[in-house]
């Protein structure tokens, strides 16, 4: 996973709980690296299960929540950080329907090695965008919060419906996005 995903995670541990919480849940992970991380490494995704974990396990949180909120704190920051991608959109469906072809186009430009989710829309012209997320990784709760985090930047009345594609929804599930 892209070193940015746990500098942004370790900030929100730090902002949403303490400076402590983040040395505790990584020492309970006992990680290498003692968790220095930077933006620009990569590492591997049971290192972010093992940390959401800790922090589930501590603060008594579902790993699932933790992992919504820990998406919409990702989408303000790429917000921030990344406003050419806003240029031009105007609304949630807008900008999550360039998630594959342009977003992740782009993020794989500056990191080329990165291995992103899939993502797949389709609208049914009842207001209605259904946005598929596939992946190799456990991390369709944290896609919900991206979303979540969209809809939240648009202030759009739009409700969310996740319906799990498999076994395990964590790695396959469609968001059926609803405007109200």
């Amino acid at each position: 996973m892209l070193g940015i995903v746990f500098t942004e995670f370790s900030e929100m541990v730090e902002d949403a709980f303490s400076p402590e919480m983040l040395d505790q849940i990584i020492d309970d992970c006992a990680l290498d690296n003692d968790g220095a991380f930077t933006a620009v490494g990569a590492y591997d995704h049971e290192t972010m299960l093992a940390l959401v974990g800790a922090l589930s396990a501590r603060t008594g949180m579902s790993v699932e929540a933790l992992e919504q909120a820990f998406g919409t704190h990702l989408f303000k920051q790429f917000q921030t950080r990344y406003g050419s991608f806003f240029e031009g959109v105007h609304s949630a469906f807008d900008m999550l329907k360039r998630i594959e072809d342009h977003i992740h186009f782009e993020v794989k430009k500056l990191y080329p090695n990165a291995e992103l989710p899939h993502f797949s829309w389709t609208e049914d012209g009842q207001g209605r965008l259904h946005l598929s997320y596939r992946s190799v990784r456990p991390f369709a709760p944290l896609a919900g919060g991206l979303i979540a985090g969209c809809i939240a930047h648009f202030g759009e009345d739009i409700t969310m419906e996740e319906v799990p594609d498999g076994e395990d929804p964590a790695f396959a599930t469609t968001f059926i996005l609803t405007k109200g």
